[in-house]
């Protein structure tokens, strides 16, 4: 019997005994028999409970743990799991957050024409950003790894341009700490894009922090801002990189 079903099995065994107890003396046998099956059923959901913990699904155990506590507050089960509740709080707030930040990222895996696959990670920015005085919108980050061009970072705006045609020193802040990247606008209309020449530097900063910023110059309202929450980011879709 594995150790997260001893307190079900014995649960049901002290819920019998309840019962028996309860008939000898003399009490309601209708009343015993409630009791009994509200010990049975807490103590199926803390079967629940401890499955949920074991899998690492917080959410879930955090659910299983506070309906035990509503539903089944004197019983044994709930008694004995009431002393782990912060902790399952705790980490399932932690899981949702995770799990929010790895959603803000979207992947690619594309095959291109005379072999290989182009693959990359992008993000948008956390709030938009005006850069060119008609109003804010979003600008993205990507990484990219292609098999003929090779490893790139670089920004895309949807309105205005870069002011950085002859090369540019970029500040890129990672929570908090100030670094300065190299940065380059290729000559061409295909794409509003600003390469961030250290791609390595910065991959090496977007995986180890939460939130990066990166002060760019424009051409028609100057230097403008954009953050991006980082830390969902996962480093083995672009396994190459690491």
């Amino acid at each position: 019997m594995s150790r997260a079903a001893l307190p079900a099995a014995f649960a049901v065994f002290a819920a019998a005994a309840l019962l028996l107890a309860a008939c000898q003396r003399g009490e309601d046998p209708k009343v015993a028999a409630q009791a009994a099956a509200k010990e049975q059923a807490a103590a199926a959901m803390e079967k629940q409970f401890e499955d949920a913990v074991a899998a690492q699904n917080w959410r879930l155990a955090k659910g299983y743990a506070e309906v035990l506590q509503v539903d089944y507050p004197t019983s044994a089960a709930a008694q004995r799991v009431k002393p782990r509740l912060d902790e399952v709080r705790a980490r399932a707030e932690a899981q949702v957050q995770q799990q929010r930040l790895a959603a803000l990222w979207s992947y690619d895996d594309i095959p291109v024409a005379g072999g290989g696959h182009q693959l990359s990670a992008a993000i948008y920015s956390q709030e938009p950003v005006d850069t060119d005085g008609s109003g804010a919108h979003p600008v993205r980050l990507i990484f990219r790894d292609h098999p003929q061009w090779g490893r790139s970072a670089y920004l895309v705006l949807q309105a205005g341009d870069f002011d950085c045609y002859r090369g540019c020193r970029l500040k890129v802040t990672l929570d908090g700490q100030v670094h300065t990247l190299p940065g380059s606008r290729p000559k061409t209309d295909e794409a509003i894009a600003m390469f961030i020449d250290d791609w390595r530097g910065l991959w090496k900063l977007a995986r180890s922090g939460k939130q990066l910023a990166i002060e760019f110059p424009t051409r028609d309202v100057g230097a403008r801002t954009a953050q991006f929450e980082v830390g969902g980011l996962d480093p083995a879709r672009l396994p190459k990189w690491n």
